[in-house]
């Protein structure tokens, strides 16, 4: 005999249309933000995460969402943060379309999450790391060849890895030293390549296989290398250089791109554009390779600093 509690779902409850407004929010997440397949995966892990805490996420009140702190208190900061931002952007958008006469998410836990320092390369390092890829190369091996345009690349152009790997032919101009980029949200961007990187593209380009269109493609399932397979090569590839591969990715090489380039005396904004980043305070965290010239840049540019000189 089924149980007559009040609180079991009922044809039209809100219970029951809970994963409405769920899918209703990944949708404008695709559509007005151009979300990736990936992100929208991430969101609803985190709202199925809170759903299995307190209950159905779209109807809970302040008290629910004041218990997520004891229930995620064995997260790290940043997941827990993750998970707020999450449910935040769920209520702004159940307020905003008229779901919610009230936003609860004042009650969430606000953890202090602190971004960690990316790993780094040196120079040295890095120099070391090409050398052997230029070496390996000499003999035209199309494998060879091809992780010496890739290396040159990430560190040349500052590439995400599924950028680089997804790169279709007709990113490269024949006239023009730019990659067309398509990024995070589908953001399109021109990137400048070094004329290394040109040198390796156009070795590559007489070798690279078959007509496919994209710059480096496989036999995988998505038709070209894969973010996997990158991240081997270059492992296998910093162990033959000596290197420690647990320090070697793509994304430190994009490090090692943004982090050279400021201490170079890059600006900070075409810095932002050159990465892709919607929000210049992800950018800001190279700066603090910098704080030691940017000290020694203030005592010797500004005016007051002069002015006590004299």
């Amino acid at each position: 005999m089924h149980s007559s509690d009040p609180s079991d779902p009922k044809p039209g409850s809100d219970r029951e249309r809970s994963g409405g407004e769920v899918e209703s929010f990944l949708t404008m997440l695709a559509v007005e933000r151009g979300a990736s397949r990936n992100t929208l995966d991430a969101y609803r892990r985190d709202l199925e995460a809170a759903e299995a805490a307190m209950g159905d996420p779209a109807t809970a009140n302040a008290d629910a969402l004041d218990t997520l702190g004891s229930a995620w208190s064995g997260l790290a900061a940043s997941s827990l943060a993750r998970r707020c931002s999450a449910l935040r952007q769920f209520y702004g958008f159940l307020v905003e379309e008229g779901l919610r006469d009230d936003d609860p998410s004042p009650a969430l836990p606000r953890p202090r999450a602190q971004r960690p320092l990316p790993r780094l390369l040196s120079r040295e390092e890095v120099a070391r790391f090409l050398a052997r890829a230029e070496e390996e190369a000499l003999a035209e091996r199309s494998e060879a060849v091809r992780l010496l345009c890739l290396l040159e690349l990430l560190y040349g152009s500052g590439l995400r890895a599924s950028e680089l790997v997804s790169l279709p032919v007709t990113a490269v101009p024949r006239d023009a030293p730019f990659l067309h980029v398509t990024g995070k949200g589908g953001q399109q961007r021109l990137l400048p390549v070094s004329g290394r990187a040109r040198q390796a593209l156009s070795r590559w380009l007489k070798l690279r296989p078959g007509d496919s269109r994209f710059l480096f493609p496989s036999r995988a399932a998505s038709g070209h290398l894969t973010r996997v397979r990158l991240f081997q090569l270059l492992r296998e590839l910093a162990l033959r250089a000596d290197l420690d591969p647990a320090r070697v990715s793509p994304h430190v090489l994009r490090h090692a791109f943004a982090t050279h380039l400021l201490e170079g005396g890059a600006d900070l904004r075409v810095l932002q554009m050159l990465l892709g980043h919607a929000d210049i305070a992800t950018t800001q965290i190279y700066t603090h390779v910098e704080s030691a010239r940017l000290v020694a840049l203030v005592n010797a540019r500004h005016p007051l600093a002069r002015r006590q000189e004299a």
